[in-house]
């Protein structure tokens, strides 16, 4: 790995600046004022991976999940510049593309979607669907099983022995082949019913049965279960810090019907389903230990003002979207999925700062570190991390020191779980031995936060970055080794 060499003029005199009586120094970072494109966090491409082409008509399919993968491209194209930067891809598939016959799971195409994602700088959000229109697997309808037809299209009876006994044997053949990939961002508990959502028929029974499969199947990975289903209750009961949630409608933008109800005063997701469901289901902390994750209701497009029965006047429109966004927040999330399409140019500045506001931003508030050490020398570091997101991370890297002189380099790190910095102040200190191998004179001093590889992963809100996510934040001057 490469060293940056020290800047020797600051280094020559950086210890000037304070008295020779000093021991200690206060390390306060400059923060960052550009958008910190971290991992785990943020807005998400839908059907396919950071810099393929956007949906062309502004609307989205569930059933396009991607099953062949091209390389990446060399270079992004214009049309997907008008999307937000995204670290993360979200995926469905129907039962009926990834079970096409019973027992030939194409596992094929949940690792193309891995890798592909992998290539991209991305992670793997999944769900895998029950089904979407007329699609029920072809071999299940053969199967004896029960199918409802008093509907437009026929459904998957959710509480037939036989459904219980064939989706679980999917979920666990799944669960078997990918629970804990390093690249798998989370699993959706997508249990029963059309795309996976609300449930379909599942009573409490069969619904807790489902959702024990995913639990089960992917004990090591973070699952999303949907907020207002029987499976969220139960999931949500049974406080597994692995299992968060997500809600579809979001933004959906419904303050007028006509000749209904005065304007304002119309049914909406975020007056009454999402306030009153997280207080009925238990879910007003989830966050703190597992992530939220949002969907519009349809596209961000479903705000613009249009002919219809929600037809909004453009003064309407500017303050709803001010007014969605803000209640997205109250919510924590960490994932937003903004179905690939194109956003508008007046509101991306918007969409900008709302994605910097989603999931974790950590600032080194202050480190005490002293200003004279031996080298072999332990020292006690008190340290306060202001996340200046909404949400924690869920990952389990470590905060780390690297010390670094003359291309040699020492990586110190600690033993703090990042999981629990919560937003605003975390305080804590540990003791910190400065590297034995270092001689006398200054040693500049990194932080950044690593992966069980030992390399950076998330960029600290500083403003000083080198080498792929470590961060200068001053020197030490090592007077000699330690007797």
């Amino acid at each position: 790995m490469h060293i940056d060499v020290l800047d020797q003029e600051q280094a020559r005199s950086w210890r000037s600046l304070f008295a020779a009586t000093e021991k200690i120094q206060r390390v306060r970072p400059d923060a960052a004022t550009d958008y910190l494109n971290n991992p785990h966090e943020g807005t998400t491409t839908f059907q396919r991976f950071e810099g393929d082409p956007l949906e062309a008509d502004h609307t989205w399919n569930d059933d396009r999940g991607p099953v062949t993968f091209a390389p990446a491209p060399v270079a992004i194209p214009l049309p997907v510049l008008h999307y937000l930067p995204t670290r993360i891809a979200y995926c469905r598939w129907p039962w009926s593309v990834l079970e096409p016959a019973k027992g030939q799971i194409r596992f094929d195409i949940i690792r193309g979607a891995l890798d592909a994602a992998a290539a991209r700088g991305q992670s793997l959000q999944i769900r895998f669907e029950p089904f979407v229109h007329d699609d029920i697997p072809g071999w299940y309808k053969t199967s004896g099983a029960r199918i409802l037809t008093g509907g437009a299209l026929p459904e998957i009876d959710s509480n037939d022995p036989l459904y219980l006994q064939h989706w679980r044997a999917f979920v666990m053949a799944l669960g078997k082949a990918f629970n804990g990939h390093p690249n798998l961002e989370s699993v959706d508990v997508a249990y029963a019913g059309r795309f996976g959502e609300c449930g379909g028929n599942a009573d409490e029974t069969s619904s807790r049965k489902l959702v024990d499969a995913y639990i089960e199947a992917f004990p090591d990975t973070v699952l999303l279960s949907m907020i207002g289903t029987n499976g969220c209750r139960y999931a949500a009961a049974l406080n597994r810090p692995n299992i968060g949630w997500r809600g579809d409608g979001f933004m959906d933008g419904r303050f007028r019907a006509p000749t209904y109800v005065p304007d304002g005063l119309t049914w909406h997701h975020m007056f009454d389903e999402y306030p009153r469901q997280l207080q009925d289901f238990g879910l007003a902390e989830t966050w703190k230990t597992a992530p939220v994750a949002m969907e519009p209701h349809a596209t961000i497009y479903h705000l613009q003002p249009r002919v219809g029965f929600y037809k909004l006047t453009p003064e309407c429109f500017s303050a709803n979207f001010d007014w969605q966004v803000e209640h997205c927040l109250k919510y924590r999330p960490s994932t937003f999925m903004a179905k690939s399409v194109e956003i508008p140019a007046q509101w991306m500045d918007a969409f900008l700062r709302f994605n910097q506001k989603i999931g974790y931003q950590f600032h080194l508030h202050q480190m005490v570190l002293p200003l004279d050490a031996r080298a072999g020398e332990t020292f006690e570091a008190p340290v306060v991390i202001d996340n200046k997101g909404l949400a924690p991370i869920y990952r389990p890297y470590r905060f780390a020191l690297r010390f670094v002189q003359d291309g040699f380099s020492s990586i110190v790190p600690f033993r703090q779980d990042i999981r629990k910095w919560l937003p605003d102040y975390t305080c804590f200190q540990e003791p910190v031995t400065l590297p034995s191998r270092l001689r006398a004179g200054p040693v500049r001093v990194d932080c950044g936060i690593l992966d069980a590889a030992g390399q950076p992963v998330v960029k600290l809100s500083i403003r000083s970055v080198v080498d792929n996510g470590w961060h200068p934040i001053t020197y030490v001057n090592v007077t000699a080794a330690k007797a």
